[in-house]
């Protein structure tokens, strides 16, 4: 992709940067120009990411950071004001999947975890960004839901209920925060082959159902990390300054209709 210079001298915070969605996304706003901060529990991935771009003259750093811990969150935000001064772009972008027991077997403390990190996570760190949005009159905010949040059958009952607990609070945080000029929205992604999706894709290719991924799609395929990012990039850019409150699926079409096997002739 060109660079057009979307995001030039913006600072953005990146959560769950260390592999996948995070690490497409960071390195697509570098190119478009964007001063970052990454944050991920995996310390040595947010190192192989950040060198890179380094390396490439962006400016980034990064910190280990667990956002279920709110003192890990107010330290990567006080990195980004240390640094930079300011924040302009918030991506809440770490998330877990838990499992996929049966209703009866499921177990608290994974449901407990699960919404910590994929709600809780997303609360704290807008809780704290948000005042220095506010005092600027100015700031994005940007969720990584899924479309598990949108439509049943797309992963287990607490991560889909944390996802669509995501896009719940994704509007509502922006109704709270419009009047301050911050937009809040978020982007929901179908089957996407990331480190998270692993066991999924490593599955399918070993008992030889590879042909099947993305077959639920209307596009007959799975999505790549990328072009999530390049939907992020549009709802963080000042191209999408009249959006907020949205949950965008990116998801090859899966949540435009019943597409289930068998129906399609």
């Amino acid at each position: 992709m060109k660079s057009n210079g979307r995001l030039k001298n913006k600072v953005a915070i990146i959560t769950g940067a260390a592999s996948g969605i995070g690490k497409a996304t960071a390195a697509l706003f570098a190119d478009e120009g964007a001063r970052l901060v990454l944050g991920d529990v995996n310390e040595n991935g947010l190192k192989e990411v950040a060198d890179p771009i380094s390396e490439g003259g962006a400016a980034v750093v990064f910190q280990k950071t667990d956002v279920a811990d709110e003192d890990d969150i107010k330290a990567l935000i006080q990195l980004a004001l240390d640094t930079y001064s300011r924040i302009d772009i918030l991506c809440n972008n770490a998330g877990i999947t838990g499992d996929i027991a049966g209703l009866a077997q499921q177990d608290n403390h994974v449901w407990h975890k699960v919404y910590d990190v994929n709600v809780l996570g997303a609360v704290l760190a807008v809780k704290h960004v948000a005042q220095h949005m506010q005092a600027r009159k100015s700031g994005v905010i940007v969720n990584t839901s899924s479309v598990a949040g949108i439509r049943a059958g797309a992963g287990g009952n607490a991560y889909s209920a944390s996802k669509a607990a995501l896009i719940n609070f994704t509007q509502t945080a922006a109704c709270d925060l419009g009047a301050d000029n911050i937009r809040v929205n978020s982007v929901c992604p179908g089957l996407i082959e990331t480190g998270m999706t692993k066991p999924v894709f490593d599955y399918a290719r070993e008992s030889g159902k590879a042909h099947k991924l993305g077959s639920r799609c209307e596009l007959r395929r799975y999505g790549k990390p990328e072009e999530i990012a390049s939907a992020i990039l549009f709802l963080a850019s000042d191209e999408s300054s009249y959006i907020t409150g949205q949950a965008l699926a990116v998801d090859g079409g899966n949540t435009a209709s019943l597409n289930l096997p068998g129906m399609k002739f």
